[in-house]
């Protein structure tokens, strides 16, 4: 039997609804939602860790890198054979995103959570647990990359965001669809993702902005984040990569500074394409040196740009980043 560490972060899958209240907030022990679990040591010996017991908009980028080098050390212990954790779900992607990024493919890394805090009625934490440490200790899982267990769906940590603030199915991959699905008897992964971007380091570069674009926007945000010593911005685009032309300026002054502008779209189907040579057009945008990312969406494209500055400031190596899922 595989054994499958379980490190518990906090959110809504460690909470409980006070009657008195009516909020939701932390429970006394994130530990207490295993022993709810029926047949859970019947998958795989678990062992529990709470790593914090914080929603997840409480995270900060300190606790990011700590988590990672965590996770990193636990996954060399030839005792270990997958780790789960458990998040809450506002940051949950690019929690499971940057470790996608730092992590080698090797033995499984599964994110999970809930929409439920743990005393409501049909509270979706404790299954969720259960099959993310059932695709844990799937031979299938290993070599995968990050993974997002949510509402017997299996999602690569590249693709997949909350899509809904309530609905338990809130964690779709949009265009490319879940890489598998779990029932009540077997894992079942249909398709694997291919290789994607490594960057191995140990901490991220926090001064990254991130805008996104509407109609009649200037280029006055941008120019006060540059002022500010901003390192690196994504720009949520319209469409297929377009700003409007009164945001250039501000982006050409970046890019003479050496700021790195990477482009996503708001739209959350397709990828940025250098296609409309006016003003603000992808084309000029390109020509100017923006960077193109690869369908990923804006809080990705920010993980994504924290982390290969915090190896490069070069802005061809950087492109090579972006240019790679």
């Amino acid at each position: 039997m595989k054994t499958i560490l379980i490190m518990m972060t906090g959110g809504t899958i460690a909470m409980f609804e006070d009657p008195l209240t009516q909020s939701v907030r932390p429970a006394e022990s994130a530990t207490d939602l295993t022993k709810a679990i029926p047949n859970l040591n019947a998958q795989a010996n678990v062992l529990v860790e709470s790593f914090s017991n914080l929603p997840s908009p409480h995270l900060t980028l300190d606790h990011l890198v700590e988590l990672g080098r965590q996770v990193k050390q636990k996954l060399q212990d030839e005792n270990i054979d997958g780790i789960v954790l458990t998040h809450g779900t506002d940051t949950l992607e690019e929690t499971a995103y940057y470790l996608d990024l730092i992590l080698p493919p090797g033995k499984p890394v599964i994110v999970t959570g809930a929409m439920r805090s743990s005393n409501e009625l049909g509270a979706d934490g404790p299954l969720n647990l259960l099959n993310a440490v059932r695709t844990a200790a799937s031979a299938d899982a290993v070599g995968q990359g990050v993974l997002v267990v949510f509402n017997d769906e299996i999602h690569a940590a590249r693709f997949v965001t909350k899509t809904h603030t309530s609905n338990v199915a809130t964690f779709q991959s949009p265009a490319v669809g879940p890489i598998g699905f779990l029932d009540k008897r077997s894992v079942q992964i249909r398709h694997v993702p291919k290789p994607h971007a490594h960057i191995p380091v140990d901490r991220l570069v926090a001064e990254v902005g991130l805008l996104k674009m509407a109609v009649g926007m200037d280029d006055s945000l941008l120019k006060y984040l540059l002022d500010g010593g901003i390192r690196g911005v994504v720009i949520e685009a319209l469409g297929l990569g377009n700003v409007p032309p009164t945001v250039v300026p501000g982006i050409r002054m970046a890019i003479e500074q050496g700021v790195p502008i990477v482009l996503v779209s708001r739209c959350y189907n397709g990828i940025v394409q250098d296609v409309y040579g006016y003003e603000g057009g992808g084309k000029q945008l390109r020509d100017l040196g923006v960077l193109f990312s690869n369908g990923l969406n804006g809080q990705k494209a920010r993980i994504k740009l924290m982390t290969a500055l915090a190896e490069t400031g070069d802005v061809p190596h950087l492109k090579k980043y972006f240019d790679q899922d």
